[in-house]
């Protein structure tokens, strides 16, 4: 059986190169010999003549959550912070209603960054001053409400067995007693949302998900990236003695966890209109949910 080919971003590639040669047009930049680095949410696109990775955000996306996500990494570089700095270019570059961003290119070694060196980037973050952009309050489980009744793939009666999980979440949340003062949070810190800097540091990137929230939500999910996609227990326990907290010792970990996880797997489910070949991955994590088996591991999409 074939599959038929990921559409990067939401787009067809001949509709995401055509938004890229317009783009990079717009601020001078060469857009030949491009390369497509990464697709299942956004287009990633790295520019090989001129060193600079685009961004064409998820066909769909608001242009004003993208002009948003630019004015806070603006402040991030102007406070001195380890994130990806941006290309310098008046952006975003909006193309018939598409937003484009632009960032400087990091060459980087095969493996990627450890969980250890996220460690002092997210305490960084987490106790910073507030910052002067708008962001929105992080809210997983309207996220994962959102995505159930946007998917196609899966029956109805898996479908309404993740709504009944979402209530009982949502009811168990409540009594959740937060341990660590509310601040920013990356949203989706993880592996492949830093990159190598030089000399043992890490930058962090992938700013979609920046909001207001507990920090809590973010160190749940590298301890989920740790145990579900094969980096093991040690790279989790380096990250939390490098962070100098450990949120497995927390009492809400399992509600957090399990919320984490919905949303992971109910993010993915919603995008498999346009990466079908995930389907099968998305199905397996689904059982695994029901089986309640937190040690299954998971493929990256």
């Amino acid at each position: 059986m074939t599959h038929a080919a990921p559409a990067p971003g939401g787009y067809d590639k001949s509709e995401m190169y055509q938004i890229l040669e317009e783009g990079c047009a717009s601020v001078g930049l060469d857009s030949r010999g491009a390369q497509l680095l990464r697709g299942h949410t956004n287009a990633v696109i790295l520019l090989n003549e001129e060193q600079v990775v685009v961004k064409i955000a998820r066909k769909g996306t608001a242009t004003e959550d993208v002009a948003r996500t630019v004015k806070f990494v603006r402040w991030l570089m102007d406070s001195g912070f380890p994130t990806v700095p941006l290309y310098p270019v008046d952006q975003p570059v909006v193309i018939n209603g598409h937003a484009l961003t632009f960032w400087t290119y990091l060459p980087q070694p095969q493996h990627p960054v450890a969980a250890e060196q996220l460690a002092k980037p997210l305490y960084t973050l987490h106790t910073l001053s507030a910052p002067p952009v708008a962001l929105p309050e992080g809210d997983n489980l309207a996220a994962v409400r959102r995505s159930i009744a946007a998917i196609t793939a899966l029956p109805d009666v898996t479908l309404a067995c993740l709504s009944e999980r979402v209530d009982k979440l949502e009811s168990d949340l409540r009594t959740v007693q937060f341990a660590l003062p509310a601040g920013v949070i990356q949203g989706d810190p993880q592996h492949r949302n830093a990159l190598h800097a030089g000399n043992g540091a890490a930058v962090l990137c992938d700013w979609d998900t920046v909001a207001n929230g507990q920090p809590e939500w973010d160190l749940v999910t590298v301890e989920i990236h740790c145990r579900r996609f094969g980096h093991g227990q040690q790279h989790y326990k380096a990250f939390a003695e490098a962070y100098g907290w450990d949120v497995t010792c927390w009492p809400g970990y399992r509600t957090l966890v399990a919320i984490r996880e919905l949303r992971m797997i109910t993010t993915n489910a919603r995008k498999v209109h346009h990466a079908p070949s995930s389907l099968q991955e998305v199905l397996r994590r689904v059982e695994g949910l029901c089986r309640e088996d937190i040690t299954q591991p998971w493929n990256i999409l």
